[in-house]
């Protein structure tokens, strides 16, 4: 764990992947004060030198450490007033050819990982309400072939927020999520280094091309920011028109 941070603040889990530190880079600019918390604690070192900011080295699929991790944010800059899970992985494969690890996996990952944030930030937050942002994606509303363990997953996330975001309502804890197309990442570097498959990705989506990390970390900042304080409950795509539209 680093140094203090003071005053409210804003937790970003998964902070070190390329959408997280999209995130972290927009609200400290916006004058936030963020937590980082991530598993790998050489990124996060540097990261966190790099922005001035709090970090808590944490496996989110661990609810142990999420609580700890939890405990620590409250201790030291009192309850959160946003949180942010950029914790995910990608597999594309049918099912038919995914293992019981790989299932568990992605299942790990991206769902439990998002139930374990989720749950102990309601817990953090409940004096002074605010928002909690998860990450769905395009593939759980629409059916993407070699998809089925990620798309499961994804949309566990997206019912995780919807009834989170009924549960949490009167509290004044906004949930909501986004759901990205194909974003340039390390994680997707294999899909987008390859000129033929980043080519037929591309052709996915309607606006022709694959988002970069910085179009989905605004919209997160923008779900997380008590502007929208009348918004819950709500996916928001930032697919280029992946999800809901097909142009030919």
């Amino acid at each position: 764990m680093g140094a203090q941070a003071q005053g409210g603040c804003v937790v970003v889990f998964g902070a070190t992947g390329g959408i997280g530190q999209a995130v972290s880079r927009q609200l400290v600019s916006r004058g936030k004060n963020v937590v980082l918390a991530g598993r790998s604690p050489d990124k996060l070192k540097a990261l966190a030198a790099e922005l001035g900011c709090d970090f808590i080295e944490v496996d989110a699929t661990d609810s142990a450490q999420v609580d700890a991790a939890f405990a620590h944010v409250v201790k030291n800059c009192g309850s959160p007033a946003g949180v942010a899970h950029c914790v995910g992985s990608l597999l594309l494969k049918s099912a038919g050819l995914t293992s019981d690890g790989e299932w568990a996996s992605v299942l790990a990952t991206n769902l439990t990982s998002a139930f374990y944030v989720l749950r102990a930030a309601s817990r953090a937050m409940t004096a002074s309400g605010g928002s909690i942002v998860l990450v769905s994606s395009a593939a759980a509303r629409i059916g993407l072939a070699n998809h089925e363990g990620i798309a499961a997953a994804k949309a566990g996330v997206q019912g995780l927020m919807l009834a989170a975001a009924a549960t949490l309502a009167r509290r004044g804890i906004r949930v909501n999520c986004v759901a990205p197309g194909l974003t340039r990442t390390p994680m997707t570097a294999a899909l987008t280094a390859n000129e033929a498959t980043l080519k037929a990705s591309t052709s996915f989506h309607a606006l022709g091309r694959i988002g970069e990390p910085e179009e989905v970390a605004a919209a997160i900042c923008w779900l997380l920011d008590p502007a929208q304080s009348w918004i819950t409950g709500q996916t928001l795509g930032v697919d280029g028109g992946l999800g809901t539209v097909v142009a030919r």
